[in-house]
């Protein structure tokens, strides 16, 4: 074979420079895949926290698990609490941020049940502190006033059980004639007794079925979580459907402002 039919079939010399071009492609590729990975954990993590600082300070998620607010609430209502409006507690230092405005009555409001303050309860706030509130017949009033509740529910206007739960309220009675009604206090018969100081008085729409203020005292302040603002999605619960969420839609529901 020739001098010049081996040059030919011997490989192309690779330069220096097209070594150095090789290595730095596959490089830049390496470091952009990291880089990509990077960007997404930033984005990540801003959007997590994004969601923390959302959920601790402004407005947070809460399923209605009973129907202690009906027709108000109802059971599968999921609803977005605004925490902020009553100022919204600081994790870990036991501080509040300055409220917007306090609890007034007839709020319908998100608190940490006093006997179990990992449970979290709505109620409507009936009385605030200072307030005199009695009922008769399952009629509120409140400084010598009848109230007019337009949103209350009787499911069982006939029945008025008694029950030791309601002793607390001895404690807190006027001191009048009235009173003597207030010492077998019942479901629908007890008071006239005052709101003490940073403590809430709370009922359920659902009068006749609902755990409330009658039972277990006032509510005090520190427990208070914020208001509903809007129902974000509702279901009919069905135990035979293993997804009501899907099959039992209340749309009429859906971006239902609460009062």
């Amino acid at each position: 074979m020739s001098e010049s039919s081996r040059v030919t079939l011997e490989a192309p010399l690779i330069t220096e420079r097209a070594r150095v071009d090789a290595l730095r492609r596959v490089n830049r590729s390496r470091f952009g895949l990291w880089r990509f990975f990077g960007e997404w954990a930033k984005s990540l993590l801003l959007a997590v926290l994004l969601f923390l600082f959302v959920r601790a300070f402004i407005v947070e998620a809460f399923k209605i698990p009973s129907g202690s607010m009906e027709s108000t609430l109802q059971v599968g209502d999921f609803l977005l609490v605004n925490k902020l409006v009553y100022g919204a507690e600081i994790p870990f230092l036991n501080k509040r941020l300055p409220a917007i405005r306090q609890p007034q009555r007839g709020d319908v409001v998100v608190f940490q049940f006093p006997l179990d303050r990992s449970k979290n309860f709505v109620k409507r706030l009936v009385g605030v502190p200072g307030d005199t509130l009695s009922m008769s017949n399952g009629l509120l009033s409140r400084n010598g006033r009848l109230v007019a509740e337009r949103y209350v529910r009787h499911v069982d206007p006939q029945g008025d059980p008694g029950s030791e739960d309601f002793r607390w309220q001895r404690d807190y009675l006027v001191t009048t004639a009235e009173a003597a009604i207030g010492q077998h206090p019942t479901r629908n018969n007890w008071g006239p007794l005052v709101v003490s100081p940073h403590h809430f008085f709370m009922l359920g729409d659902n009068r006749d079925n609902s755990q409330d203020s009658r039972y277990w005292g006032f509510v005090s302040d520190s427990l208070i979580r914020g208001t509903p603002m809007i129902v974000y999605f509702s279901y009919a619960p069905d135990s035979a459907t293993r997804t009501p969420w899907l099959s039992r839609v209340r749309w009429s529901r859906l971006g239902t402002r609460i009062k």
